[in-house]
């Protein structure tokens, strides 16, 4: 698309699967016409993660304003309402917002509502926690099914958290949900696509880079604080650099292992924009 036509006043949303080159989108409209880039992927909330997860570089930061990129402890739970929570006086300010990220629920929080669910009772997330997938999954009715992402476990155990604390299932709760506060009808929303062999083959390449730019530093200055159900250390990389450092993988299995779960992730994220954000604006990487 033509950079030029989208108005300079009017927000700017960008979605895409990993390492689609979204963030380089971005960063090039907020230097075209001016905007705060505002992130909206999960992993790069944590502040030990800047390489792992490719957050932007110091340098890119010193080129337009960024916020909500590595603002959080890594051990603090972080959920798409406390996402939506943060952005809420962004979109108040005088700056547009450019949001950017793969975190396709926040995106859908901001642009279709977000249901008041209470907050789940610390019991009911340590007996989910000790449950497989396949038995939380096996209590969810057919609605809420359709709706997650069934191979995801964070997706499917809030379901199921949500189903036991409240009585309802999670899919009652998002139809009663309040009206949006930015529909993306009032926004240029836009989603990257990119070819799959395209971007298969810059996934190989992003992990080897991000082992040169010091992504193994960044997990073994972790290494004493990692615990794998942390959120922050469920990002993609993290568990398998942990493995190498702790001698359960060489470095070449580690990096294919990232690899291999990277693109399965950027898979699933192809579908899930597939199936939600049909309004939204196909552009190419070289967009």
């Amino acid at each position: 698309m033509d950079i030029d036509k989208i108005p300079a006043d009017q927000p700017v949303l960008i979605a895409g699967p990993t390492a689609s080159g979204k963030s380089e989108l971005a960063l090039r409209i907020a230097e075209h016409s001016g905007g705060v880039i505002v992130n909206a992927d999960a992993s790069q909330v944590y502040d030990c993660w800047r390489v792992v997860t490719a957050r932007p570089s110091a340098d890119d930061e010193s080129r337009a304003a960024h916020v909500l990129y590595g603002h959080l402890s890594y051990d603090t739970l972080y959920s798409a309402g406390h996402w939506l929570r943060d952005v809420t006086p962004l979109l108040k300010g005088k700056t547009r917002p450019i949001i950017v990220g793969g975190t396709g629920l926040y995106f859908l929080t901001l642009t279709e509502g977000m249901a008041d669910i209470p907050a789940t009772p610390s019991e009911v997330r340590a007996e989910a926690d000790t449950l497989s997938l396949e038995t939380l999954a096996a209590d969810l009715d057919p609605e809420t099914r359709a709706r997650i992402d069934m191979q995801n476990r964070a997706r499917v155990q809030r379901a199921w958290e949500v189903l036991r604390a409240t009585g309802r299932p999670l899919a009652e709760w998002q139809d009663d949900t309040p009206p949006p506060l930015l529909p993306a009808k009032d926004c240029t929303a836009l989603v990257v696509e990119a070819e799959r062999d395209w971007l298969e083959a810059r996934i190989r390449r992003r992990f080897a880079m991000m082992i040169a730019q010091g992504a193994l530093e960044e997990a073994r200055a972790m290494q004493d604080r990692y615990d794998p159900a942390l959120p922050s250390c469920k990002a993609i990389g993290v568990p398998e650099l942990m493995a190498h450092l702790s001698g359960a993988l060489t470095l070449e299995q580690a990096e294919e292992r990232a690899s291999v779960a990277t693109r399965q992730y950027a898979k699933r994220q192809r579908t899930w924009f597939r199936a939600r954000m049909k309004s939204w604006q196909r552009v190419s990487p070289q967009a």
